[in-house]
Protein backbone atom coordinates (compact mmCIF):
# COMPACT_ATOMS: atom_id res chain seq x y z
CA UNK A 1 0.00 0.00 0.00
CA UNK A 2 1.10 3.38 -0.71
CA UNK A 3 -0.09 6.77 0.29
CA UNK A 4 -0.49 10.08 -0.87
CA UNK A 5 1.09 12.94 1.16
CA UNK A 6 -1.35 16.11 1.24
CA UNK A 7 -0.38 19.92 2.42
CA UNK A 8 -2.92 22.17 2.55
CA UNK A 9 -1.03 25.47 2.06
CA UNK A 10 -1.52 29.35 2.62
CA UNK A 11 0.69 31.97 2.20
CA UNK A 12 3.99 29.85 3.29
CA UNK A 13 6.59 31.84 1.02
CA UNK A 14 9.94 30.22 2.44
CA UNK A 15 8.33 26.88 4.34
CA UNK A 16 6.69 25.30 1.64
CA UNK A 17 9.63 24.53 -0.47
CA UNK A 18 11.31 23.25 1.55
CA UNK A 19 8.77 20.70 2.89
CA UNK A 20 8.22 19.85 -0.07
CA UNK A 21 11.94 18.77 -1.00
CA UNK A 22 12.23 17.26 2.52
CA UNK A 23 9.08 15.32 2.50
CA UNK A 24 10.70 12.92 -1.09
CA UNK A 25 14.23 12.45 1.18
CA UNK A 26 12.50 11.33 4.26
CA UNK A 27 9.81 9.15 2.76
CA UNK A 28 10.57 5.73 0.89
CA UNK A 29 10.16 5.71 -2.81
CA UNK A 30 8.06 2.67 -2.22
CA UNK A 31 5.89 4.18 0.35
CA UNK A 32 5.30 7.54 -1.03
CA UNK A 33 3.08 7.68 -4.21
CA UNK A 34 2.52 11.20 -4.63
CA UNK A 35 2.15 14.89 -2.80
CA UNK A 36 -0.28 17.09 -3.33
CA UNK A 37 -0.36 20.48 -1.85
CA UNK A 38 -3.50 23.17 -2.16
CA UNK A 39 -2.57 26.39 -2.31
CA UNK A 40 -5.27 28.13 -0.72
CA UNK A 41 -5.04 31.20 -2.56
CA UNK A 42 -2.00 33.11 -1.22
CA UNK A 43 -1.07 36.09 -2.44
CA UNK A 44 2.75 35.76 -1.74
CA UNK A 45 5.47 33.50 -3.20
CA UNK A 46 3.80 29.97 -2.16
CA UNK A 47 2.45 28.82 -5.96
CA UNK A 48 5.63 29.64 -7.72
CA UNK A 49 7.84 28.28 -4.99
CA UNK A 50 5.54 24.57 -5.25
CA UNK A 51 5.81 25.28 -9.11
CA UNK A 52 9.27 25.08 -9.21
CA UNK A 53 9.67 22.09 -7.97
CA UNK A 54 7.13 20.47 -10.24
CA UNK A 55 9.85 19.30 -12.92
CA UNK A 56 12.36 18.05 -10.36
CA UNK A 57 9.71 15.95 -8.67
CA UNK A 58 6.92 13.78 -11.25
CA UNK A 59 4.61 12.82 -8.74
CA UNK A 60 4.50 16.80 -7.06
CA UNK A 61 0.98 17.72 -8.30
CA UNK A 62 -0.42 21.58 -7.47
CA UNK A 63 -3.80 23.14 -6.87
CA UNK A 64 -4.65 26.33 -5.85
CA UNK A 65 -8.10 27.54 -4.64
CA UNK A 66 -9.80 30.08 -6.53
CA UNK A 67 -10.43 32.27 -3.44
CA UNK A 68 -9.32 31.64 0.08
CA UNK A 69 -11.67 28.70 1.88
CA UNK A 70 -9.43 27.65 5.01
CA UNK A 71 -7.54 24.86 5.70
CA UNK A 72 -10.52 22.38 5.82
CA UNK A 73 -11.38 22.78 2.51
CA UNK A 74 -7.62 22.62 1.45
CA UNK A 75 -7.59 19.54 3.22
CA UNK A 76 -10.56 18.19 1.30
CA UNK A 77 -10.05 19.52 -2.19
CA UNK A 78 -6.33 17.69 -1.94
CA UNK A 79 -7.75 14.21 -0.16
CA UNK A 80 -10.29 14.14 -2.62
CA UNK A 81 -7.93 14.09 -5.79
CA UNK A 82 -5.50 11.56 -3.93
CA UNK A 83 -4.83 8.57 -5.66
CA UNK A 84 -3.76 6.22 -3.04
CA UNK A 85 -5.92 4.53 -0.36
CA UNK A 86 -4.06 6.22 2.12
CA UNK A 87 -3.05 9.83 3.19
CA UNK A 88 -0.58 11.53 5.27
CA UNK A 89 -1.69 14.94 5.84
CA UNK A 90 0.60 17.77 7.28
CA UNK A 91 0.72 21.96 7.81
CA UNK A 92 2.34 23.82 4.95
CA UNK A 93 4.36 25.40 7.47
CA UNK A 94 7.22 22.49 7.80
CA UNK A 95 6.41 22.14 11.58
CA UNK A 96 5.27 19.21 11.13
CA UNK A 97 8.59 16.17 9.96
CA UNK A 98 7.96 14.45 6.78
CA UNK A 99 10.59 11.79 8.93
CA UNK A 100 7.76 10.88 11.02
CA UNK A 101 5.58 10.08 8.04
CA UNK A 102 6.72 6.35 7.62
CA UNK A 103 7.12 5.46 11.18
CA UNK A 104 3.22 6.21 11.59
CA UNK A 105 2.28 4.91 8.09
CA UNK A 106 3.11 1.90 9.05
CA UNK A 107 0.92 1.36 11.71
CA UNK A 108 -2.05 2.13 9.91
CA UNK A 109 -4.30 -0.41 8.76
CA UNK A 110 -5.04 -2.02 5.29
CA UNK A 111 -8.64 -0.55 4.08
CA UNK A 112 -10.70 -2.50 5.75
CA UNK A 113 -8.63 -2.64 8.68
CA UNK A 114 -7.93 -1.08 12.08
CA UNK A 115 -6.50 1.35 12.81
CA UNK A 116 -8.06 3.70 10.45
CA UNK A 117 -6.15 6.74 11.50
CA UNK A 118 -2.94 7.50 13.27
CA UNK A 119 -2.49 11.06 14.61
CA UNK A 120 0.82 12.41 15.71
CA UNK A 121 1.58 13.57 19.27
CA UNK A 122 4.22 16.34 19.98
CA UNK A 123 6.39 15.51 22.45
CA UNK A 124 8.13 18.84 22.89
CA UNK A 125 6.07 21.81 21.23
CA UNK A 126 8.08 24.44 19.37
CA UNK A 127 5.41 27.37 19.66
CA UNK A 128 5.13 29.94 22.36
CA UNK A 129 4.43 29.75 26.01
CA UNK A 130 1.33 31.04 24.92
CA UNK A 131 0.56 28.91 22.44
CA UNK A 132 1.24 25.86 24.80
CA UNK A 133 -0.85 26.88 27.20
CA UNK A 134 -3.99 27.65 24.98
CA UNK A 135 -3.95 24.55 23.38
CA UNK A 136 -3.38 22.35 26.27
CA UNK A 137 -6.53 24.11 27.59
CA UNK A 138 -8.70 23.56 24.41
CA UNK A 139 -7.31 20.23 24.96
CA UNK A 140 -8.73 19.54 27.73
CA UNK A 141 -12.11 20.96 27.58
CA UNK A 142 -12.30 19.11 24.26
CA UNK A 143 -11.98 16.30 25.77
CA UNK A 144 -14.30 17.31 28.61
CA UNK A 145 -17.13 17.88 26.00
CA UNK A 146 -16.36 15.37 23.55
CA UNK A 147 -14.61 12.11 25.23
CA UNK A 148 -12.46 11.16 22.54
CA UNK A 149 -9.37 10.53 24.26
CA UNK A 150 -7.30 13.06 21.37
CA UNK A 151 -4.31 14.13 23.44
CA UNK A 152 -3.28 16.39 20.74
CA UNK A 153 -5.62 17.29 18.23
CA UNK A 154 -4.02 20.53 17.31
CA UNK A 155 -1.06 18.30 15.63
CA UNK A 156 -1.29 18.74 11.73
CA UNK A 157 0.37 15.28 11.12
CA UNK A 158 -1.90 12.71 10.45
CA UNK A 159 -2.41 9.52 8.63
CA UNK A 160 -5.52 7.66 7.68
CA UNK A 161 -7.79 6.22 5.39
CA UNK A 162 -8.71 7.86 2.32
CA UNK A 163 -11.98 5.80 1.89
CA UNK A 164 -13.23 6.83 5.76
CA UNK A 165 -12.54 10.26 5.40
CA UNK A 166 -14.21 11.31 2.03
CA UNK A 167 -17.50 9.63 4.18
CA UNK A 168 -17.45 12.44 6.99
CA UNK A 169 -19.04 15.11 7.29
CA UNK A 170 -17.51 18.20 6.11
CA UNK A 171 -17.45 22.03 7.28
CA UNK A 172 -14.90 24.50 7.78
CA UNK A 173 -12.00 23.33 11.00
CA UNK A 174 -13.37 19.87 10.50
CA UNK A 175 -9.47 18.95 10.10
CA UNK A 176 -9.54 19.71 14.30
CA UNK A 177 -11.68 16.77 15.29
CA UNK A 178 -10.99 14.34 12.47
CA UNK A 179 -10.27 11.99 15.61
CA UNK A 180 -13.51 12.63 17.15
CA UNK A 181 -15.47 11.84 13.73
CA UNK A 182 -12.85 8.33 13.31
CA UNK A 183 -14.51 7.57 16.49
CA UNK A 184 -18.08 8.22 15.43
CA UNK A 185 -17.96 6.26 12.29
CA UNK A 186 -16.61 3.19 14.24
CA UNK A 187 -13.08 2.89 13.65
CA UNK A 188 -10.25 2.63 15.65
CA UNK A 189 -7.59 5.51 16.33
CA UNK A 190 -4.35 5.28 17.69
CA UNK A 191 -1.35 8.19 18.15
CA UNK A 192 2.41 8.21 18.12
CA UNK A 193 5.26 10.63 19.26
CA UNK A 194 6.45 12.33 16.20
CA UNK A 195 8.91 15.63 15.92
CA UNK A 196 7.53 19.51 16.00
CA UNK A 197 9.85 22.03 14.70
CA UNK A 198 9.91 25.77 14.90
CA UNK A 199 8.15 27.84 11.79
CA UNK A 200 11.32 29.34 9.97
CA UNK A 201 9.67 31.83 7.64
CA UNK A 202 6.41 33.78 8.07
CA UNK A 203 3.54 33.83 10.65
CA UNK A 204 0.77 31.74 11.82
CA UNK A 205 -2.60 32.02 10.63
CA UNK A 206 -4.07 31.72 14.15
CA UNK A 207 -4.17 33.97 17.45
CA UNK A 208 -5.15 32.66 20.11
CA UNK A 209 -8.94 34.38 21.11
CA UNK A 210 -10.10 33.82 17.18
CA UNK A 211 -9.05 29.99 17.43
CA UNK A 212 -10.58 30.00 21.23
CA UNK A 213 -13.56 31.69 19.63
CA UNK A 214 -14.49 29.51 16.89
CA UNK A 215 -13.45 26.57 18.95
CA UNK A 216 -16.34 27.06 21.14
CA UNK A 217 -18.49 27.38 18.41
CA UNK A 218 -17.30 24.20 16.76
CA UNK A 219 -17.23 22.32 19.63
CA UNK A 220 -21.12 23.05 20.32
CA UNK A 221 -21.69 22.03 16.36
CA UNK A 222 -19.47 18.56 16.62
CA UNK A 223 -20.56 17.28 19.82
CA UNK A 224 -24.16 17.93 18.53
CA UNK A 225 -23.71 16.36 15.19
CA UNK A 226 -21.58 12.99 17.37
CA UNK A 227 -25.03 12.61 19.18
CA UNK A 228 -27.12 12.52 16.31
CA UNK A 229 -24.96 10.16 13.86
CA UNK A 230 -25.76 6.55 14.38
CA UNK A 231 -24.13 3.62 12.65
CA UNK A 232 -26.47 0.98 11.27
CA UNK A 233 -24.71 -2.45 10.05
CA UNK A 234 -26.16 -4.57 7.17
CA UNK A 235 -28.27 -7.34 8.22
CA UNK A 236 -28.09 -8.92 4.65
CA UNK A 237 -26.52 -8.59 1.40
CA UNK A 238 -27.24 -9.51 -1.93
CA UNK A 239 -24.24 -11.24 -4.11
CA UNK A 240 -22.22 -8.73 -6.29
CA UNK A 241 -23.23 -5.70 -3.81
CA UNK A 242 -20.34 -4.24 -2.39
CA UNK A 243 -20.77 -3.63 1.69
CA UNK A 244 -20.24 -1.16 4.18
CA UNK A 245 -21.89 -0.09 7.55
CA UNK A 246 -24.70 2.64 6.66
CA UNK A 247 -24.07 5.88 8.10
CA UNK A 248 -27.14 8.29 9.74
CA UNK A 249 -28.48 10.95 11.17
CA UNK A 250 -29.86 9.61 14.03
CA UNK A 251 -33.44 10.92 14.88
CA UNK A 252 -33.80 9.62 18.40
CA UNK A 253 -33.85 12.30 21.62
Amino acid sequence: MRLSVVIPAFNEEGNIGRLIEETYAAVPETMLGEVIVVDDASDDGTGAEIKALIPRYDSLRYMRHERRAGQSAALRTAVLAARFPAVAAMDGDGQNDPHDIAGLFERLGAPGKEPALVGGLRASRKDTGSKRLASRFANWLRDKVLDDGCPDTGCGLKVYQREVFVRLPYFTSMHRYLPAFFLTYGHQVVYAPVNDRPRLAGRSKYTNLGRALIGLYDLVGVSWLRKRTAIVPLAEQAEGTVGADVYVMSQRG
